[in-house]
C-alpha cells in the first residue's frame, strides 16, 4: 500500500518572535532545525520515491534535513507555490499580541482560526484549500495511484487544507485542528480506490 507523510516545516525565526508569517520567507531556528532531524529519525526505515514541498525555505531545508536523515538525499523533489503557506496579508510580519491589540482579539481569532474570512489583503483558509488541492488531485494524488510512497514538507494551513481533503474535515472542525512542527503524519492509501486506511503521527 502506497504511503503518503505530510510534515508541517520545523519552527521559524518568526514562529518564534510570535509573528504572522504566511509566504515572507523566514529561515528556520535552530530549534526548527532540530524538530527536522527528530522527524527525519521518526521515519527511519521509511522509503519515498517523490518529495514535494513550497517554494518557501523553511520548508525547503525541513525537507533536505528529513531525507539526508534517511539516507535518500537524492529523490526527485517537486517545489510549488500551491503548498505555500495561507498569505496573512496585511497582517504578514506583525506580532500577533499586538495586532490582537490593536484589531481586538475576537477580530484576530475569526482571521486566524476560521475557513471563509480572510485577513486584509490575505487569504482564508477556504482560498488556501481552492489552490492545495487542485494540485494535490493533479500532481500528487495519481502518483499514490501508481503506487508510490510520496512525502510533503509544507506549512501548518496549507497541509491542514490538505488534512480537510483527506479525512474529510469539516470546515467547522478544521478549525480545531493545529498540525505540531516538525511530527510526521503518515498515511496508508488503498491504492485502487485511493482511500485512506490508517493515518498517524509519528
Amino acid at each position: 500500500m502506497p504511503e503518503l507523510v505530510i510534515v508541517r516545516h520545523g519552527q521559524s525565526q518568526w514562529n518564534l518572535e510570535n509573528r504572522f508569517t504566511g509566504e515572507v520567507d523566514v529561515d528556520l531556528t535552530d530549534k526548527g532545525r532540530e524538530e527536522a532531524h527528530s522527524a527525519g529519525k521518526k521515519l527511519e526505515g521509511y522509503h519515498f520515491d517523490l518529495a514535494f514541498t513550497s517554494e518557501l525555505k523553511r520548508a525547503q531545508e525541513t525537507l533536505e534535513i528529513i531525507l539526508n536523515e534517511i539516507k535518500e538525499p537524492n529523490i526527485p523533489i517537486h517545489k510549488n507555490k500551491a503548498l505555500n503557506e495561507r498569505n496573512y496579508g496585511d497582517l504578514q510580519g506583525l506580532n500577533k499580541a499586538e495586532t490582537a491589540i490593536k484589531f481586538g482579539e475576537e477580530q484576530v481569532h475569526i482571521w486566524r482560526r476560521s475557513y471563509d474570512i480572510a485577513p486584509p489583503n490575505g487569504e482564508s483558509l477556504k482560498d488556501t484549500y481552492n489552490r492545495v488541492i487542485p494540485y494535490y488531485q493533479k500532481e500528487i494524488a495519481p502518483l499514490l495511484h501508481s503506487g508510490k510512497n510520496i512525502i510533503i514538507a509544507a506549512h501548518g494551513n496549507s497541509l491542514r487544507s490538505l488534512m480537510m481533503y483527506l479525512e474529510n474535515i469539516t470546515a467547522e472542525n478544521i478549525v480545531q485542528v493545529n498540525i505540531p512542527t516538525g511530527v510526521p503524519r503518515v498515511y496508508t492509501i488503498d491504492k485502487m480506490n485511493q482511500t485512506i486506511i490508517s493515518t498517524k503521527y509519528l
